[in-house]
């Protein structure tokens, strides 16, 4: 099954958050990854405020998801985002072909 990286990101520093924007792309799509939403328009229903990005990215199951994440090549442009933004991710597998009758 698909995995997903979900992010909810605010921006403190954005000369510096733009280097990791500059570098993690490439690395992203090194492991296949294909970006779903990034930024954009957003509302929060319930929970918290909506963060200023939201990110979703799919990957080609739950392992590769976090096979990039836990890559040397993201640990090393991730260090660019510190300090310029807080940050969640989670990685979620998805849900398979059959949706939630599954």
């Amino acid at each position: 099954m698909k995995g997903y990286w979900i992010a909810h990101v605010d921006v403190t520093d954005l000369t510096q958050y733009s280097e990791y924007t500059t570098r993690a792309p490439a690395v992203i799509a090194q492991y296949g990854g294909l970006l779903l939403a990034r930024g954009g328009r957003s509302q929060a229903l319930e929970g918290r405020s909506t963060p200023q990005r939201s990110v979703v990215i799919e990957f080609a199951s739950y392992e590769q998801a976090l096979a990039c994440y836990h890559s040397p090549e993201y640990q090393q442009a991730s260090r660019h985002r510190q300090g310029a933004a807080n940050a969640e991710v989670i990685v979620v597998e998805g849900v398979g072909s059959k949706g939630l009758s599954e």
